[in-house]
């Protein structure tokens, strides 16, 4: 809605610690955040911090090179929304097709014909990487995987992700199909956003078919979720061009960061780079909770809606990030809400923006929606409430 915004100040005198520059340039990052010696033979490589996007470590981040199974990252993107638009169920039964159940490489041995729930689905796909089940979700989805493909490809797009296409929703080899480091971060940022995402990938081990003649164990491919503390998710990716690859995810006192290496020659050394970056963070980095998801923010009054008062919440957590022992500052948030409503509005539309500024410096810009769907008012209701303004401006 691309209506000219009214501003409402919201001042709040928050300690804080001064951020490093949201979104730090390429290059940069290793030598303004004291971090040389990460991720050393890595062929790509990226640190984020959730709730401000801020990078905090990367190497090669904008270098195109096969993401291998991380494609999954978005495949389960497009399921978690299709599953928030209820779209999708997770108790829905899918029929798996002849295509679906001839995936090779990592695959939850789906037979053509057999059918298998939604969420016993996303358990292969978010657990075991399976191809199979992938293909399965994105034919209910979008009718095809080629169909799926497409959404996957304008979903980038939506991100501004300008180094990532992809060819299929698997990973497996194929001509053109590509993406970097920091497109993975921040695809696997948007996923995040869907916090029962990691009620799945980080599961250790489970069951499919339970008790049944084809009963299949389901073992994570991420081995960090089992080993390292607090990594919740998210997932692996090899072939022999990709070679190892991780996008991680850990959250320790209420501080999410995202760690991805792409191109390690084995998953021993993968996983000892993703674990040194996530050290870093943990080690030199802190943030201070502004907001949590869904928590409001201000309301606003719409007379031609049902709801005389409009509740306006965050898209997602809000939090400042600074380095261990750095000097506080002074912090203050402003609010642009669109001055003009059209009717109806669905929960999850972008009704404006939240900043938290230093000073006149803005550090961070987020999204504002409302906390439900907002209808038009009945034309009995709406002169109603006009002859009661009236009267009050009597």
């Amino acid at each position: 809605m691309n209506k000219v915004l009214r501003l409402i100040t919201i001042m709040m005198v928050i300690a804080f610690v001064m951020p490093v520059s949201a979104f730090a340039e390429e290059g940069n990052s290793e030598k303004d955040n004291n971090g040389p010696g990460l991720a050393p033979n890595a062929k790509s490589a990226i640190l984020l911090e959730q709730d401000t996007g801020e990078i905090l470590f990367d190497k090669n981040a904008h270098e195109k090179l096969p993401p291998a199974s991380m494609t999954k990252i978005m495949t389960l993107l497009l399921i978690m929304e299709a599953l928030d638009e209820e779209n999708l169920k997770k108790d829905e039964m899918i029929r798996v097709s002849e295509r679906a159940a001839s995936m090779g490489g990592s695959q939850i041995f789906l037979e053509a014909g057999e059918e298998m729930s939604v969420d016993d689905l996303l358990k292969g796909v978010a657990i075991a990487s399976g191809n199979d089940a992938s293909v399965a979700l994105a034919e209910r989805i979008a009718g095809s995987e080629e169909a799926f493909v497409k959404k996957m490809n304008e979903r980038a797009k939506e991100l501004k992700l300008e180094n990532t296409n992809f060819q299929n929703t698997t990973g497996l080899p194929a001509e053109n199909h590509y993406s970097t480091s920091y497109d993975m971060a921040v695809i696997a940022n948007e996923l995040l956003k869907y916090e029962s995402i990691t009620d799945y990938t980080s599961v250790y081990e489970d069951y499919l078919r339970k008790g049944q003649d084809n009963e299949f164990w389901l073992v994570n491919t991420n081995k960090l979720v089992r080993f390292y503390p607090d990594v919740d998710g998210l997932k692996t990716g090899y072939t022999s061009e990709a070679k190892y690859c991780l996008t991680a995810t850990a959250e320790r006192d209420e501080m999410r960061v995202i760690a991805v290496v792409m191109g390690a020659e084995s998953p021993k050394e993968r996983n000892t780079m993703v674990s040194g970056l996530l050290d870093y963070a943990f080690n030199q980095f802190e943030t201070n909770k502004l907001f949590e998801k869904d928590e409001k923010i201000t309301d606003v009054r719409l007379l031609k809606s049902k709801q005389k008062n409009v509740d306006i919440v965050t898209k997602q957590s809000i939090s400042t990030l600074h380095k261990k022992g750095e000097a506080e500052k002074d912090i203050h948030t402003e609010v642009e809400l669109q001055e003009t409503w059209n009717l109806p509005v669905k929960r999850g539309d972008e009704v404006g923006k939240l900043y938290v500024k230093d000073n006149e410096k803005v550090l961070y810009e987020i999204p504002l929606t409302v906390e439900e769907d907002i209808e038009r008012t009945s034309y009995f209701n709406l002169l109603k409430r006009t002859v009661q303004e009236m009267v009050k401006a009597r």
